[in-house]
């Protein structure tokens, strides 16, 4: 593949993982959490492979600590929380939160066409 081609892959991804994070509240953890509307295949490994095991409570608890940021863009959660994630969260939350991450990029493609 030529260099123009791998360039213009390459922007439109540091576009879409550099633009403004959203944003959603979680009333019943108190807290803000922000994400954005792509992530890399590195950061999607783990999930999709969890996925493809059957393993789908763990893979959305994985898709929170991989996904899931402050303000600042600094991951919330770290490896050691998969444990209480997993046996002391309310599976309602972690679907609702989930849900709420892994849609954003489907989101924005329904407010971009709209615009249109």
């Amino acid at each position: 593949m030529n260099n123009a081609t791998m360039k213009k892959i390459t922007s439109h991804y540091q576009s879409a993982i550099g633009g403004d994070m959203e944003k959603t509240h979680v009333e019943e953890w108190d807290m803000d959490i922000y994400y954005r509307k792509t992530y890399s295949f590195k950061d999607e490994a783990q999930i999709i492979a969890m996925q493809s095991e059957g393993k789908m409570v763990e893979a959305l608890v994985e898709s929170i600590i991989v996904k899931a940021r402050d303000v600042e863009g600094k991951r919330i959660f770290a490896d050691a929380d998969r444990v209480t994630l997993l046996n002391e969260a309310d599976p309602a939350v972690i679907t609702k939160v989930c849900n709420e991450i892994n849609n954003a990029k489907y989101r924005a493609s329904i407010d971009d066409a709209s615009k249109e």
